[in-house]
């Protein structure tokens, strides 16, 4: 089983990235874009005897205290049971 986390900057957190990303697009041609968020995706590959309800707690868990920053991210997790 895989866990896949989606990890995002909150709607009006300020992106210098994505801004950055933006401007490298306009300038080498990519006119349509109007703007651009970056954000951090991770697979953890997951003990497939666990059960589900825990492994989707443990996940959740993992995602909120390591690999995000709740007060400026948000998160989103899938299971993928292969």
């Amino acid at each position: 089983m895989k866990a896949k986390v989606y990890v995002t900057l909150k709607k009006g957190v300020l992106d210098p990235q994505g801004k950055a990303i933006h401007h490298a697009a306009e300038t080498i041609g990519y006119n349509s874009i109007n703007g651009v968020r970056q954000g951090k995706y991770f697979e953890i590959d997951i003990n497939t005897t666990a059960d589900l309800a825990h492994v989707q707690n443990e996940v959740e868990r993992f995602a909120k205290e390591v690999l995000s920053n709740p007060v400026i991210e948000d998160y989103r997790v899938e299971l993928d049971q292969l």
